[in-house]
């Protein structure tokens, strides 16, 4: 029906164009017989006349235009624009149905062989063994398979996020708002998603945004049919509103709430769930998407068109593709300011964060190599990575050019697949370099000798370890015994807390029971309690 319909507009805005083409003609066709007749008769009046009349200082008869001093506006040309895009909207509703519909097919075939699989699994091994190359279930859209039926009885998510920020566009500020929205099957496979940009009135609040996309994502989860379906929201005093927990105040949240109430009773089962901001990352990028596509705007280059935004740090225009985008809330600022920002909070030793007032997103060190150094991105990731695995699980590549930190548990299951015994022998095979090397002396791997008998040979003092033994020697340094950690005593007492926790006598290595000594070494010696302080020189 909706077909023939479609047919017979088609067809009227066709014959509308004809008429108004062929008026459009005639009319002209008259003007010029118009113009054709008043020049003969000016003629034939000049002949009659001609005794009285002088002639023109060129020699020539003057030409008269009667169409007019000022040409009239073209009204058939507007009607025929209107015409145009009329039936260009005609067109795209008729893709947009038509996609729509394949989307219908593709979910309602993927249900199927969802189920179909699930079926195989439950086959008996006996059974599969004999019949499985008999076992066939073709999908079928006619044969008791349509799409309204089945997507109908499986259920759905539908993820929703409203955002609403004041943004720089151009030299203001003003608030912008955008809603993302994702349907996904119940494991969560993507189906459909959509990213909407939010009216004046809409982006008044952040209530009224999150209900926006409450009501964009339920009217899109009715266009694909869905009957059951979970729409999921991390605004906890929407979730309030929307579970009738609390009685919104503002007549425009309300109106909004009784919009979400109405579309849930079009579902056969339909109800909300409150998230974290974490779980709702990628349609969070979506409502935040809408917003950047409103404080961009175009601008023509030696390159060519790019786009520019405003960072709201400098107030330059920036392009769009020297801003950077906080993983976690997506607030964007140009390189140069981040480039600042981050540096100045590593140098301090802290973790930097988004610069944005009030948002405590975290800047992923990772995703700093556009604007930082890479060498000081290497180095900062190194530490990171150093500070995420306990001391006592640490182990390090003995070989200069490599020393790459690993965790003892994960290098020992790597070294399992090369190295039959691995665990008892105490040999390890570096992730990064591929080199054997002892874990028990930390050198490189001796095979057939032990680390005792190594230990007593000129290679183990040419090695990591053992020259690093020697300085410690030379300089007094003392090892830890359980996490074998050097520690050099600069200043203070002999009690020392290593950074493992382990406490020990600095003079002669006995542990610290309970806060006290198990030794009967001094506590402390006065030089390195009470330090030299620079001599002021005499005046003269």
């Amino acid at each position: 029906m909706a077909a023939i319909e479609d047919d017979e507009v088609s067809l009227i805005l066709e014959e509308q164009r004809e008429e108004i083409m062929a008026a459009k003609t005639l009319a002209r066709d008259h003007d010029l017989a118009f113009n054709l007749q008043m020049q003969e008769a000016l003629a034939v009046s000049r002949a009659a006349q001609t005794s009285s009349v002088p002639d023109s200082p060129t020699g020539d008869a003057a030409t008269v235009d009667f169409t007019g001093a000022e040409e009239e506006f073209d009204f058939t040309s507007l009607i025929l624009q209107d015409i145009a895009r009329a039936d260009q909207e005609r067109r795209d509703r008729e893709f947009g149905e038509q996609e729509m519909k394949r989307l219908k097919v593709d979910l309602d075939r993927r249900i199927h062989d969802q189920k179909f699989a699930k079926e195989l699994m439950n086959i008996p091994e006996g059974d599969w063994s004999k019949h499985g190359d008999n076992y066939q279930k073709p999908y079928s859209l006619g044969a008791g398979s349509s799409s309204s039926s089945a997507i109908g009885n499986e259920s759905f998510r539908v993820y929703c996020k409203g955002l609403v920020s004041e943004e720089m566009i151009g030299d203001t500020r003003a608030m912008v708002g955008g809603v993302g929205v994702a349907i996904c099957d119940s494991t969560d496979n993507l189906i459909w998603e959509v990213k909407k940009v939010l009216g004046a009135e809409e982006s008044k609040s952040p209530e009224i945004a999150e209900l926006e996309a409450l009501v964009h994502g339920l009217d899109e989860a009715l266009t694909f049919d869905l009957g059951r379906v979970t729409f999921f929201i991390d605004h906890f005093k929407v979730f309030q509103y929307v579970t009738g927990r609390v009685e919104p105040r503002q007549s425009a949240v309300a109106t909004l709430v009784n919009q979400v109430a109405v579309l849930q009773k079009k579902f056969s089962y339909c109800q909300p769930s409150l998230l974290t901001r974490n779980d709702i990352k990628f349609v969070f990028k979506l409502a935040r998407d809408a917003i950047v596509s409103q404080i961009k705007w175009p601008e023509e280059t030696s390159k060519g068109k790019t786009f520019k935004e405003t960072c709201v740090i400098c107030y330059e225009g920036i392009t769009v593709d020297k801003m950077f985008s906080v993983d976690g809330c997506f607030h964007r600022f140009c390189f140069s300011c981040m480039k600042q920002h981050v540096e100045v909070k590593l140098l301090g030793g802290q973790t930097a964060s988004c610069p944005s007032e009030g948002c405590k997103s975290e800047v992923k060190i990772e995703c700093c190599a556009k604007f930082l150094d890479p060498k000081l991105v290497n180095v900062m990731i190194q530490r990171k990575k150093e500070g995420s695995i306990g001391v006592t699980d640490k182990v390090y590549c003995p070989y200069p050019k490599c020393s790459e930190l690993m965790v003892k548990a994960e290098v020992l299951e790597y070294t399992k697949q090369f190295f039959v015994g691995a665990e008892q022998s105490g040999a390890r095979k570096c992730m990064k370099c591929g080199h054997f090397f002892c874990t028990q002396c930390k050198v490189p791997w001796h095979y057939n000798v032990t680390c005792n008998d190594f230990s007593k040979t000129k290679g183990y003092q040419n090695a990591g370890d053992g020259m690093l033994k020697s300085l410690a020697q030379s300089k007094r340094w003392r090892q830890c015994i359980k996490c074998n950690n050097m520690v050099e005593l600069v200043w203070g007492c002999y009690h020392i807390t290593c950074r493992c926790g382990y406490e020990f006598c600095y003079t002669c290595g006995a542990e610290w029971k309970k806060k006290k000594a198990t030794c009967s070494c001094p506590i402390w010696d006065e030089r390195n309690i009470i330090r030299e302080r620079n001599a002021v020189p005499p005046r003269r």
